[in-house]
């Protein structure tokens, strides 16, 4: 059970050169996969065919294999997709759906157009917003919510049609410390408490550093770096790469630098 990129090359309708090119990458339930890199190394693409959207919705060409839970992508239609992988995009007010007076209300959104008995949508609604911790805002109106609410409510929404995995493209872009502090918190509690597998493009990569399991990290459309979370970050050539380190790496490099000694105690005092 994973999703699966096999050989994977895709190009937009239009487009001289590729976006992607061979990328092979998996992601397993209850892991979270964190992926870096420059603007314009293909990071929100590779969102889009991770979780089936291209080229089903928008389009373009895709060469190789992509593959939910052993199906593959192109073979599904987009609400079956919707049920296998959901989707959350950098700016959460244009997954809201504007037409509801309460968070409630939003987060039954999605389930029932699915079609659910009444009491399984309910129970949906009440687990998912529990799940990312904004269950006291259940009767708050979408449209008076912190950025940070606001992302973790398009979130739940997400959660509400029970994916096995999510695909998140720089959820925290546009949040402050505070909020993305609340985004960062409730992913880590996700991936642990229900199983479900994370793709998690961002761009801060103190996030990544607290929360993934393993970075992959684009170059021009292809895998510069791929491995263990800490080792990838720690990298030398994340930076050629156009990706800053996380505050820790830069921290210890300074120290070091300047002659003096970097020490565990040092370390666990930092984070």
């Amino acid at each position: 059970m994973a999703i699966e990129l096999s050989g994977v090359r895709y190009r937009y309708a239009g487009a001289s050169a590729p976006a992607l090119a061979a990328i092979d990458l998996r992601l397993e339930p209850g892991r979270v996969v964190g992926v870096a890199g420059a603007n314009e190394s293909g990071k929100s693409t590779l969102c889009l065919v991770a979780a089936g959207l291209a080229p089903g919705v928008i389009g373009g060409r895709l060469d190789g294999s992509v593959r939910i839970d052993g199906l593959e992508t192109r073979a599904m239609r987009p609400h079956e997709l919707a049920q296998h992988c959901g989707l959350l995009f950098q700016n959460a007010a244009t997954q809201l759906s504007n037409t509801t007076a309460t968070v409630f209300e939003e987060v039954a959104f999605g389930p029932c157009n699915l079609g659910l008995p009444v009491a399984e949508v309910v129970e949906r609604v009440w687990w998912a917003l529990r799940a990312v911790g904004v269950g006291d805002l259940a009767p708050r109106d979408p449209a008076r919510l912190s950025g940070g609410q606001g992302q973790l409510v398009a979130l739940a929404s997400v959660l509400a049609l029970r994916p096995r995995y999510l695909v998140l493209d720089e959820p925290t872009s546009e949040l402050d410390p505070a909020g993305t502090r609340l985004v960062a918190e409730a992913l880590a509690r996700i991936a642990r408490e229900t199983g479900v597998g994370i793709l998690l493009v961002e761009h801060k990569t103190d996030v990544l550093a607290q929360i993934a399991d393993e970075v992959v990290v684009l170059d021009r459309g292809t895998v510069g770096l791929w491995g263990p979370a800490a080792a990838g970050l720690a990298d030398p050539r994340l930076v050629e790469l156009g990706v800053e380190p996380p505050a820790a790496v830069r921290l210890e490099r300074a120290v070091r630098a300047s002659g003096l000694e970097w020490s565990a105690a040092l370390a666990e005092a930092i984070e």
